[in-house]
């Protein structure tokens, strides 16, 4: 459970650091993506140890610092790393460096991740709009208590903003960058889904999966923030081809797709600065 002086704490620290930055946006970095953070201007760096509540990172491919600062003539924040539920983490852990950037007084969330591709169109290597998700990960961080700034019950209609995806989608096709829309189905994990479990998911309408950024997404609805995000497709997931899975591959396509990636991201965030507040 996060309690109202677990975010005003974080939230202090950070914004002692951070100047006259006041960040619009918050970008969440998936594994394999966080170059994007050292294209931040006038940066500041903090490591998560630094910051009250947030735990240490984990995992390869996550840096575990937050770097705030501008890009594209926008005050930005970036976490360059997550927190994920299967390294022992609550959900409402997962969602709190959402709160923490909405605190600080970023209020459109740009979350990216590493997903395995579903849908039999997909690639290793593609980048998929996420314009829905499915949670079965069983864990929601808007249990217990309301966190002062919460609606009780927020509506999912349409968790990814319809105006910041045709601005993810203007921003593609200006720069001549391949993108396609699907559902983000989000599990547990740690371990990769089997044949059986992937043509379950085939059949209820997902068409990438992964093991993260529900959780952050449904924080950012529930104090209103509004979110975009893109799953980079790492690979295909189980029983689609005979290549076993590994963290490996996801981290070599990670690579592979930065530069496209980046300049998605960039765009992106100059349509919003360009876009009435």
């Amino acid at each position: 459970m996060i309690a109202d002086a677990d975010i005003a704490g974080a939230a202090s620290l950070i914004g002692e650091q951070l100047g006259g930055c006041r960040p619009r946006v918050a970008i969440i970095l998936g594994s394999g993506l966080g170059q994007l953070a050292n294209r931040i201007e006038r940066a500041t760096n903090i490591p998560y140890a630094d910051i009250p509540g947030f735990p240490t990172s984990t995992v390869v491919g996550h840096a575990g610092r937050l770097v705030a600062g501008s890009m594209e003539s926008c005050d930005v924040i970036a976490l360059s790393g997550r927190f994920h539920l299967y390294e022992g983490h609550s959900a409402a852990t997962a969602g709190l460096p959402v709160r923490v950037a909405h605190a600080l007084g970023a209020r459109v969330l740009f979350v990216s991740n590493a997903a395995g591709g579903i849908r039999e169109t997909l690639r290793p290597g593609d980048l998929m709009i996420i314009d829905d998700h499915i949670n079965l990960m069983w864990r929601n961080p808007l249990i217990g208590p309301v966190v002062d700034g919460d609606e009780r019950f927020p509506d999912m209609s349409a968790p990814y903003d319809r105006e910041l995806l045709s601005m993810l989608r203007e921003v593609a096709l200006d720069a001549g960058i391949p993108v396609t829309d699907g559902v983000y189905a989000a599990m547990l994990g740690p371990s990769y889904e089997t044949p059986a479990e992937v043509r379950m998911l085939r059949w209820m309408g997902a068409d990438a999966v992964g093991m993260s950024t529900v959780p952050e997404v449904l924080a950012a609805r529930a104090i209103g923030m509004r979110v975009a995000g893109v799953s980079c497709i790492t690979n295909h997931a189980a029983g689609m081809t005979d290549q076993p899975l590994s963290h490996q591959e996801v981290l070599e396509i990670g690579e592979r797709v930065q530069e496209s990636f980046e300049r998605l991201v960039r765009g992106f965030v100059a349509r919003v600065r360009a876009a009435p507040q």
